[in-house]
């Protein structure tokens, strides 16, 4: 039977509870158990697949078609293995199920509840991976913080489990913040105490308090802490801000996180963590010899985690590279007017990002004019791929109206156009073209020499693609479709000929790189990048 990690947070919200659970699951990981993790997320959304950017960051995407939370990328980043639509859980899917039975009959005319009806549905969805897979540990981390109302429901069902699995099956551990006040000069232990009395009147005692500071956590602290909190002084762990991400598994690990998670569950695992693959990135990542600046051209560049996967797969291409990538954002808006050479000429290499609408466009046209007649490096990915077809037909093939119909759908010459099975959807969530789909790559191409093969699989996420009926027009003037999905030949990767670096990619390859296999697609635009440096 597999063994049950929960994460909780209090105080504030983004505080890390996904970096807290990955770095967990790898030390697991990295002792031989076999462990996966979860995200239940409280929202109403049935997923974040209609979200604006803005609202809840990148949509991530599995292979198997799942829109999720950006913390699976975390999880996959960190542990190498895929996760799956059974790895995210939202309110919004949870209440449909318990909805639908209802209307079928299922509860037998019983009057519907959140208790025990919502709570049971929360814990079926808790267990389902331990029932598809032969997991040694299942890491679930609930997300919101302790003390919301949308939390409430994933709290009691949390008890309920801890209380049917019994003490050596069920673990649960809470992150909270520490803050420093800058005028007494003091940390300051009690918005940790409030924090844990509301998972206490939910009748959750948490096992373990993993909390995040700025500053060392002094041994006074620590004893106040387990005192007030009713843990062990050993189960007060220290977060202390990271310098990256990837620092936190190493920090942990000196914490005994892992050790202490692996007693209380009664567990001896195979052997000692070996974590020299992940040392070895971390040397690399901290010890760069060169430096490339890659402009990131979107629009939604003011929050970060709208280009989750991208930022990160930069990092592990950096690492591989020996090289500092500084990612320096612009929004594509802003090169719409005045000189673009000012803008662009100082970057090594040019990244034009995935998004959705005609906001913006104008200004990508234009980076991705200006890098190819300057032979700047440039990767197109999803909507940026479809921007490099429609600036190559618009002033290259003097096509005048060429645009794509999610910009202008009454254009005259749609080079993008709506998938012939999306033109009767008009629902939104979850009808895009989702998922893992394959590739076959033209040897000799760039995006070939890349990953060392013709036949790949990539992740996907769009409504429009390539109009073959430009194709031969498009190829005969030097853009190639070096790569077509082998059953409905679409167009799932462009090339320039004669450019150093021109790929454009329909798919998301940012969503398959992790720190073990950084995307070679990434590490050969970093190539290319220092060699135009």
């Amino acid at each position: 039977m597999a063994k049950y990690i929960f994460v909780t947070g209090g105080v504030t919200s983004s505080l890390g509870k996904g970096i807290i659970a990955a770095s967990l699951a790898k030390l697991l990981q990295a002792r031989g158990l076999s462990v996966t993790i979860q995200k239940f997320d409280p929202y109403i959304n049935v997923d974040p697949g209609t979200l604006n950017p803005y609202e809840h960051g990148e949509c991530y995407v599995t292979e198997d078609g799942a829109e999720t939370d950006l913390d699976l990328g975390h999880y996959e980043r960190f542990l190498n293995n895929p996760t799956s639509q059974a790895n995210n859980v939202t309110t919004g899917r949870i209440y449909q199920t318990v909805i639908e039975k209802e209307r079928s009959g299922a509860f037998l005319g019983k009057t519907v509840q959140v208790i025990p009806h919502i709570t049971d549905e929360i814990k079926r969805r808790a267990t389902l991976l331990e029932k598809e897979h032969n997991y040694d540990i299942i890491i679930t981390e609930i997300g919101g913080t302790v003390g919301d109302i949308e939390s409430l429901p994933y709290l009691e069902a949390l008890r309920q489990i801890k209380r049917e699995l019994g003490k050596e099956n069920c673990v649960v551990i809470h992150l909270t913040l520490i803050p420093y006040l800058k005028a007494a000069k003091e940390l300051k232990t009690k918005p940790t105490q409030h924090s844990v009395k509301e998972l206490l009147q939910a009748g959750i005692q948490p096992d373990i308090l993993v909390c995040r500071t700025e500053y060392h956590l002094p041994k006074e602290l620590k004893e106040k802490l387990a005192l007030f909190c009713n843990v062990d002084e050993n189960s007060v762990i220290e977060a202390i801000d990271a310098e990256t991400i990837y620092d936190v598994p190493l920090l942990m690990l000196k914490e005994k996180l892992d050790k202490i998670v692996l007693k209380k569950l009664n567990i001896k695992p195979p052997h000692e963590p070996d974590l020299s693959q992940w040392k070895e990135f971390l040397g690399k990542l901290k010890n760069p010899t060169k430096e490339v600046s890659i402009g990131l051209v979107g629009k939604y560049n003011e929050l970060q985690d709208a280009y989750k996967s991208i930022y990160e797969a930069f990092i592990h291409a950096g690492a591989v590279n020996e090289c500092k990538v500084r990612v320096v954002p612009i929004h594509s808006e802003t090169l719409e007017s005045g000189d673009i050479s000012s803008k662009l000429k100082d970057m090594d290499g040019i990244l034009v990002a995935p998004g959705f609408g005609e906001r913006g466009i104008a200004g990508k046209l234009e980076a991705i004019s200006y890098v190819r007649e300057n032979n700047i490096p440039f990767f197109g990915i999803c909507l940026g791929m479809q921007c490099a077809v429609v600036e190559f037909c618009k002033n290259v093939l003097q096509i005048t109206d060429a645009n794509s119909t999610e910009v202008d759908p009454g254009t005259s010459e749609p080079v993008i156009d709506l998938m012939p099975e999306q033109k009767k959807i008009t629902a939104k969530g979850g009808t895009m073209r989702l998922g893992a789909y394959a590739c076959k790559l033209s040897k000799n191409s760039i995006s070939y020499k890349a990953y060392g093969k013709s036949d790949i699989s990539e992740r996907h996420r769009h409504r429009y693609e390539f109009n073959n009926a430009y194709l031969d027009r498009m190829e005969s003037a030097g853009l190639i479709a070096t790569g077509k999905n082998p059953d409905s030949k679409l167009v799932e990767v462009i090339e320039l000929k004669d450019h150093p670096f021109f790929v454009g990619v329909q798919y998301h390859p940012e969503l398959k790189s992790t720190v073990e296999n950084p995307h070679p697609l990434f590490v050969s635009f970093i190539k290319a990048a220092l060699q135009r440096k």
